[in-house]
């Protein structure tokens, strides 16, 4: 196999051009992961830091802005610039308009099928989070929205944080002979025997395929335990080699990874295991126009990551011939709302599972003069605003906010709904908290949460973007080692006491759940207060020993 760059990244403005790809050989499959319960098409802008450290630094997916740009060919202030990228995306977001909405999104892929007879459609996780629908109705809407698009398989992460009972029940009922659920790194803790099927195996033209699962290995520690008590997580490169060598020995001709590792997990297995095709992976949000190949004992194996939020779908199409792969296609197509008519059977459906609901989700609560956005290795002017309410609602010195990569964007003169505060807080697990730590507790903090997001093993990453702050003040070396990464803590210009006890709110803590009222209501309060949102500030820490990509500043 060699790799091939599309040589559509620049196409101009006209959906015939950018969504009429060739089909090529005989196995093709859609892929989208991370819709995180989008419904309707959005803002999402794309990071402006993506630290990679060690092996990773400055390599693909850790490239943003002009980096990434001039790293695939684009051209600044394209409409693919807009897709990739952060650089001026105010004025490009007016240009170019809204991204995703499964309406849009099911267009594309009844035009995609229409010449690909038989091609899958693959969801990597993390759908049935994100939005107030997706909590209230504990998934369903998305449950609902997955079948009309016609979903054939996914694997899991949030989802999970619905419990055990709920996404069993779903597997189990609604999806039963529709949409396989696959998962083969989760055994019962009792027995080690498989919660879900590791794999399936379809035949596409009279070529077996097969879909391996991968769910997100870490989600008992990055979302806690109590969701799912009696299962393993994890990654078992001996267990999944297996897996791969039982599938190509049931004669599959062509092996996926569907994966919710992150791009850096899939990195390094993929040099590890012999035998998978492709890495179809989610979790970090990455847009990856071009893949990766990567060379293992077996041969080589080409990775993937197709961004987030509805805001993508990749094409994959395989030449197979005598037995195996011999060419491929891949193409990462953006979801441009207005370039693609509004499918009317998914919006009907999407209509259905919303209206009871309408008049809430569209309450305005504030105004934003503001481009409000999360995406970040450290913050975003959405977290920046989540801490401040915190600290001003809960009497706080500190606060910290999880590093969430999931949240749309809203862009200067938007109302602030109350849908729109949800897409930024929606999970099972709300509770604020007030306590008191001291300022050792805090640096230890801070050191172990970025151990897990810049430790020099990818398989010790463990999700989501460094915690937001409020109030506090630090400096960060990404590349130093635990314990040696966290340095000059300050509150309000005095130096942080290691002894000193200070009180910091804090929300989305997992296992440790508190009573405190929920996140939604505390932000609801603050926004309150004031009615317009004029300048929330990221308090991003001073970074040492890196060289910022550039265009790191340009909003």
């Amino acid at each position: 196999m060699e790799i091939h760059v599309p040589t559509d990244l620049n196409l101009p403005n006209s959906a015939d051009q950018l969504y009429d790809i060739p089909a090529f050989g005989n196995v093709s499959f859609l892929h989208f992961t991370d819709c995180h319960a989008q419904l309707l098409p959005i803002y999402y802008r794309e990071p402006s830091i993506n630290l990679g450290v060690g092996n990773s630094e400055g390599k693909v997916p850790h490239l943003v802005g002009a980096s990434l740009l001039q790293r695939f060919g684009i051209v600044p202030g394209s409409r693919q610039a807009y897709a990739f990228s952060h650089l001026d995306f105010y004025a490009a977001a007016l240009a170019y308009g809204k991204v995703g909405g499964f309406a849009h999104l099911a267009s594309l892929v009844k035009r995609l099928k229409a010449g690909r007879p038989g091609a899958l459609l693959l969801d990597g996780g993390d759908s049935w989070q994100g939005s107030a629908t997706a909590l209230w109705t504990a998934g369903q809407d998305m449950v609902e929205a997955a079948l009309e698009l016609g979903v054939d398989v996914m694997t899991g992460h949030w989802e999970f944080t619905h419990g055990a009972e709920r996404v069993l029940h779903v597997v189990r009922n609604d999806f039963k002979d529709k949409i396989a659920f696959i998962a083969q790194n989760i055994v019962r803790k009792d027995n080690a025997d498989p919660v879900f099927d590791a794999y399936v195996i379809r035949e596409q033209n009279g070529i077996p395929v097969a879909i391996i699962g991968q769910a997100f290995p870490h989600t008992p520690l990055a979302n806690g335990e109590q969701f799912t008590p009696g299962w393993d997580f994890g990654i078992d490169e001996a267990h999944l080699q297996a897996v791969v060598d039982e599938v190509r020995k049931k004669g599959a001709q062509v092996v996926l990874l569907l994966s919710h590792n992150g791009m850096d997990i899939d990195l390094k297995l993929a040099a590890r295991i012999s035998g998978i095709d492709m890495i179809l992976g989610g979790h970090t949000h990455d847009g990856v126009p071009v893949p990766s190949v990567v060379q293992n004992p077996g041969g080589k194996t080409i990775v993937t990551n197709a961004g987030s939020h509805g805001k993508f779908l990749a094409v994959i199409d395989f030449d197979v011939k005598h037995g195996r792969v011999a060419d491929y296609r891949y193409h990462l197509l953006p979801v441009f709302s207005e370039l693609l008519p509004a499918d009317p059977a998914m919006q009907a459906c999407i209509d259905r599972v919303r209206a009871p609901y309408q008049s809430l989700l569209q309450e305005p609560i504030a105004e934003s003069q503001q481009l409000l956005y999360r995406r970040g290795n450290f913050n975003g002017t959405w977290d920046q605003l989540i801490v401040e309410a915190l600290m001003q609602v809960k009497g706080a010195e500190i606060a910290f906010s999880p590093g969430f990569r999931w949240g749309t964007t809203l862009l200067p003169g938007q109302m602030i709904t109350r849908e729109n505060l949800m897409e930024q807080t929606a999970i099972t697990y709300p509770d604020t908290s007030l306590v008191e730590m001291t300022g050792s507790e805090i640096k230890q903090h801070l050191e172990k949460l970025c151990d897990k997001i810049f430790n020099d093993d990818p398989y010790q990453h463990q999700g989501g973007d460094m915690v937001r702050t409020g109030g506090l003040v630090y400096a960060c070396e990404p590349a130093a080692k635990i314990n040696s990464r966290i340095s000059d803590m300050s509150l309000n210009g005095q130096a942080v006491q290691a002894g000193a006890t200070y009180k910091v709110a804090r929300w989305g803590v997992g296992s440790a759940q508190s009573a405190g009222e929920p996140v939604w209501d505390v932000v609801e309060q603050y926004l309150k207060s004031d009615q317009v949102v004029k300048n929330h500030t990221p308090n991003v820490p001073r970074l040492i020993g890196v060289d910022l990509n550039p265009g790191f500043a340009n909003d």
